[in-house]
């Protein structure tokens, strides 16, 4: 076992942040797991040495389509101009494309291209519900990993995996969470049980030896680097990509949004349920959830069990002045546009 240095410790959070529950209870008796962030003194690597993924099974339930968002689909519209000028519009493939939206969106643009995800359950022939795997006959000039790598355990061998499955060559677009934006926010709301690890621009270019493009997107809450597979080598540590963990990161976790009066938060997702678990631990529970998402509406949320709701239920029944906060900064003007001006909206991570 590799040496390491802690980094952080959460207990029992939902192991699902994004599977609705359909009832209060259930949603009360959900899964829990813990959370120890590690940096890997070996690989430098920021993983959850706690993980468990057997308790990680995802089915119909899951639940984390953004598309619902016309500020989310301008980001993947963004995405897929730096795929086409990249990795251009011929032979490409989406590894775990999900529920095939920016598949489609890419072959609507006109690009060339096959989908892999087990869990897919659409009817579009071009996509292949088994996992991009060695012996699946496709091979992709260009491939597209979208957050799926802060998913599995070890991210290295799956990347492995991919080169071998695509014939030991091709170029890659990779996009993850940013850790440094989680730290420099000090956002406790977004380390999750899912995410087994937490990506810097500095990891990806200690796993691979050519990276043609890389950068920051969606507010700088996310990365994206395009890199050449063959290129893929072992990431070694180094002292001068040291981790930086604030150390009032901590001390942030359950701060109650609110003394006087439980809030209204909008935004039933990841960020949300967190968030939600956390005040309502502190003492300071969440009274509402807005989402537009219709597949959340009227599902309730991990661990809290709060009922989500849509914004047309909540909305008029709040007094003029109401603070709502905001789990996602990127959709406060959306979501001012929306609601109208009576109300207080504050971001969380802008706090």
């Amino acid at each position: 076992m590799n040496p390491v240095r802690e980094l952080y410790a959460a207990h029992q959070l939902p192991v699902f942040q994004n599977r609705m529950y359909a009832s209060e209870a259930e949603a009360r008796h959900c899964p829990l797991g813990d959370v120890r962030l590690v940096e890997d003194l070996t690989s430098g690597l920021v993983h959850n040495a706690a993980f468990r993924p057997e308790l990680v099974v995802y089915d119909e339930h899951y639940q984390n389509e953004q598309a619902v968002s016309a500020q989310f689909r301008a980001h993947l519209e963004q995405v897929a101009g730096v795929v086409e000028r990249r990795l251009g519009r011929r032979s490409l493939v989406e590894v775990a494309c999900g529920k095939g939206y920016f598949l489609e969106m890419l072959a609507q643009r006109g690009c060339e291209i096959t989908g892999f995800d087990p869990a897919y359950e659409g009817m579009n022939p071009a996509i292949e519900k088994r996992y991009f795997a060695p012996g699946v006959g496709v091979v992709g000039e260009g491939l597209i990993l979208r957050h799926v790598l802060e998913h599995v355990v070890d991210p290295v061998a799956f990347l492995e995996q991919i080169r071998e499955a695509n014939g030991g060559c091709g170029t890659i677009y990779i996009e993850v969470p940013c850790f440094e934006w989680i730290c420099e926010r000090r956002a406790w709301f977004d380390i999750f049980y899912e995410h087994v690890n937490y990506f810097r621009l500095a990891d990806f270019k200690r796993m691979f030896g050519v990276v043609h493009e890389s950068g920051h997107l969606f507010g700088g809450q996310y990365i994206y680097v395009v890199a050449d597979l063959a290129s893929l080598k072992a990431p070694r540590y180094e002292e001068s990509t040291r981790v930086h963990l604030p150390e009032s990161f901590s001390a942030h976790t359950g701060r109650a949004p609110a003394a006087t009066q439980q809030a209204v938060i909008w935004g039933g997702a990841s960020k949300g349920v967190i968030f939600a678990l956390q005040c309502a631990r502190a003492g300071t529970p969440v009274a509402t959830v807005i989402d537009i998402n219709p597949a959340k509406q009227g599902k309730f949320l991990p661990a809290t069990g709060i009922r989500v709701e849509a914004p047309e239920d909540v909305l008029p029944r709040l007094p003029d002045g109401t603070t709502i906060y905001v789990m996602n900064s990127n959709y406060l003007d959306e979501i001012r546009t929306q609601a109208g001006p009576t109300f207080n909206y504050i971001g969380i991570d802008h706090e």
